[in-house]
């Protein structure tokens, strides 16, 4: 492996309840290189999406630290931390959460348009919103608004949304759970290709075996515990 991008040691969650706190991951720790693609699968209920939270700095946890880069984005301000995650980190989710008022076009430009005046600039956002969108496929699409498209189409689309700003880590929350066989298998070849492309590290949490079975590394979250059972 590489020298890690990403470090994940010794990460623990819990959530307080109305009884006792509920341990939803106990002592989870791996580290992740450059280019390297990681599918975590496991029960309904098993922590798969905490943890996908907790990597992507969208929740903390309770004990252990991630690094992403040699940096704790924990131990920075809210405005820095906020500011890391959007040029670091880019999240798809089951549901792409396009904006139905805005063009694909549009809904792609969205990340650069959170911090103005930081990034890349306005024609250069522009520029690589374009790029991406013939790269998957719907450079046709530029100016149509997400009702106009297919489940698979609105989801490539956040695909290049998740790259605008060239982020080292892509973060997959079931990226094709919503979809069809034939558009969930376009959608994966899609993800793999621009992970390859872009030099990202992918890690999926999915129920789907067929895109897990894709993967090089594969966990399974049991408990609140990660195991390996399939390294390559």
């Amino acid at each position: 492996m590489t020298d890690p991008l990403l470090q994940v040691r010794d990460v623990h969650k819990r959530f307080a309840t109305t009884a006792e706190p509920v341990e939803v991951l106990r002592g989870i720790s791996f580290e992740l290189g450059e280019r390297e693609a990681l599918a975590i699968t496991g029960p309904s209920g098993s922590g798969k999406s905490t943890l996908l939270h907790l990597i992507g700095s969208l929740d903390r946890p309770s004990e252990g630290t991630i690094e992403i880069g040699g940096t704790d984005p924990f131990a920075l301000p809210e405005p820095e931390l906020a500011w890391f995650r959007n040029r670091t980190i880019g999240f798809v989710f089951q549901d792409p959460h396009l904006l139905p008022q805005y063009t694909v076009l549009e809904n792609v430009l969205v990340p650069a348009l959170a911090f103005p005046g930081r990034g890349m600039g306005a024609q250069a956002s522009q520029d690589r919103a374009t790029e991406l969108l013939k790269r998957v496929g719907l450079g046709h699409r530029l100016t149509h608004r997400p009702a106009e498209l297919s489940g698979g189409e609105r989801q490539r689309a956040a695909v290049a949304r998740a790259l605008l700003n060239r982020p080292a880590l892509l973060l997959c929350d079931e990226p094709t759970g919503s979809l069809d066989r034939a558009a969930a298998a376009t959608v994966a070849d899609l993800l793999f290709e621009l992970h390859e492309a872009e030099g990202t590290i992918l890690i999926a949490v999915t129920h789907s075996l067929d895109l897990a079975a894709r993967f090089a590394r594969r966990f399974e979250l049991v408990e609140g515990r990660c195991t390996e059972p399939f390294a390559a």
